[in-house]
């Protein structure tokens, strides 16, 4: 199977690269400074372009079995509106439905879309003022995937670190369940991978924490 992994240069993109190569997987990976990737392998194939064009992304997706976003953006970004997360999963959609392409497995975070309703109120303030332009965005992107028609899993992690790949956390896909927790980008990233096969989480959302 050959994965695209949208947003691979660096954080849980690079590390969903790393962990789907040494599953077995042929990876494309797609990412602006895709060239600074420093991972060398037969499997992987680095693609420099922007998610936000579609022309990158329509000849990044071709002979392409799954689709993993894990875009994110910078903490200047935090200060000023962020859009690349619902603009990018609008260019994604239309590609995939245009190359009838169905599976997608997007990173979000915990307080994005129904999970904010899960913050507590001690975390609520702190985290509308630091991240609530992204996580506002990040919602819209859920929305978005949630209407897409796709085979879509949506995966909301907690606090992230960057701790070694345990493959110790919790998969809480029920609502009642949802909380903040910490979690490592590597675990993340291990569950991100499994989602290539995996077809439990499919039209779920789960929350990833320790």
């Amino acid at each position: 199977m050959r994965v695209l992994v949208i947003g691979a240069s660096k954080g849980i993109g690079l590390e969903t690269v790393r962990q789907a190569l040494e599953a077995g997987y042929s990876v494309r990976a797609l990412a602006r400074s895709a060239n600074s990737i420093e991972l060398t392998d037969s499997r992987l194939e680095k693609i420099q372009g922007d998610a936000l064009n579609a022309q990158d992304v329509a000849a990044a997706l071709i002979g392409v079995d799954v689709v993993i976003m894990t875009l994110g953006v910078g903490l200047a970004d935090l200060l000023r509106p962020v859009h690349l997360f619902s603009e990018a999963t609008r260019v994604v959609i239309a590609v995939m439905k245009a190359q009838c392409l169905k599976r997608l497995v997007c990173l979000t975070g915990f307080g994005a879309g129904e999970s904010k309703a899960s913050i507590s109120c001690l975390q609520r303030l702190p985290f509308e003022m630091v991240f609530g332009r992204a996580y506002a965005d990040k919602s819209v992107q859920e929305s978005l995937i949630l209407q897409s028609g796709l085979d879509w899993t949506i995966v909301r992690p907690g606090v992230l670190t960057s701790g070694s790949r345990s493959g110790r956390y919790k998969v809480l896909a029920d609502a009642s369940q949802w909380r903040n927790g910490i979690i490592s980008r590597a675990d993340v990233a291990e569950f991100l991978v499994r989602q290539v096969e995996d077809v439990s989480y499919i039209h779920k959302a789960p929350v990833l924490v320790r």
